[in-house]
């Protein structure tokens, strides 16, 4: 006995162009059938919430899969798979050019078509609400449901269990250190890492090398200090990690397609009182206290 809910749906051309488009949706629980041997020519991810089985892989490898999980089918490759006694599942079949984009960084794994997750909720919450965008008649259809599935793949990475909470504990750590003067080789050090480890570490956590991701985070630290602060540019430089203005300037214009000067004359948002780091509750947002000349 089981109960089964789907939808699917055939996005416009147009549509494709937003990057990823959602196909399809459904939502599963108890003895389901075996799915396969079969092969698809789109992306399906499939959440396991509760319950236990199997997957077969397209070497014929058998995988043992114990909820919380995900199953990755990716096109081209044949997979064949089902539970033992039942499971709770739910699905979403999608596909689009950014799947190349998300493959390169990591949040697609095809080499890696069963994936323990942490938790369940997240990925289970985002399903469910492409499954209430998904009634009939609803005019944002398509838009709204291929947004949700560059959440739910944000979801499922946040929600992978080799992932502390927070994110992957090197790139934390990388970010933490990043204004430090330390090359990629003492960041390694610092890890009990060879280069090598960590580039591969760092390449499966953020989609790039080492450098690309500390020149990221200085940079994006500099655009703040340029935008809200009236430090010299030579200061800023400094606060994060250049101790030469001059290449650290031509740096920040390659990267960011403009001069630090000019960045800031367009971004600035300079106010009395300086800014805070500290993110704001959405229940108790921050509030101008408006001066009153007397």
């Amino acid at each position: 006995m089981y109960h089964t809910w789907m939808r699917y749906f055939t996005p416009g051309p147009v549509h494709h162009r937003l990057g990823l488009v959602c196909l399809g949706v459904g939502l599963q629980h108890g003895q389901l059938p075996t799915v396969g041997p079969r092969t698809l020519d789109h992306h399906v991810a499939v959440v396991i919430s509760a319950g236990n089985g199997w997957f077969q892989d397209a070497h014929g490898r058998r995988h043992t899969v114990t909820a919380p999980a995900l199953l990755w089918l990716t096109p081209g490759t044949p997979h064949h798979y089902g539970p033992d006694d039942g499971w709770d599942e739910c699905f979403v079949d999608f596909t689009g050019p950014a799947t190349a984009t998300y493959t390169e960084l990591g949040y697609i794994e095809p080499d890696r078509p069963v994936v323990p997750l942490a938790d369940a909720t997240g990925p289970r919450a985002t399903v469910g609400r492409i499954a209430r965008a998904a009634r009939r008649g609803n005019p944002l259809l398509e838009v709204e449901t291929g947004a949700a599935v560059h959440e739910l793949l944000v979801a499922l990475r946040r929600a992978r269990a080799d992932l502390a909470p927070d994110g992957d504990p090197v790139l934390q750590a990388l970010a933490r250190d990043a204004f430090q003067p330390l090359s990629v080789a003492e960041h390694a050090a610092r890890h009990g890492m060879s280069p090598a480890e960590l580039r591969t570490a760092v390449r499966r956590g953020a989609g790039c090398s080492p450098k690309d991701y500390l020149v990221g985070i200085r940079l994006g630290r500099a655009k703040e200090l340029l935008a809200a602060t009236e430090l010299p540019v030579a200061a800023v430089a400094r606060r994060v990690g250049y101790d030469d203005p001059a290449y650290f300037s031509r740096l920040f214009t390659r990267r960011v397609g403009t001069a630090p000067v000019r960045f800031r004359a367009q971004q600035s948002r300079t106010v009395p009182g300086g800014w805070s780091n500290r993110i704001p509750d959405p229940d108790d947002p921050p509030m101008i206290e408006r001066l009153h000349a007397t």
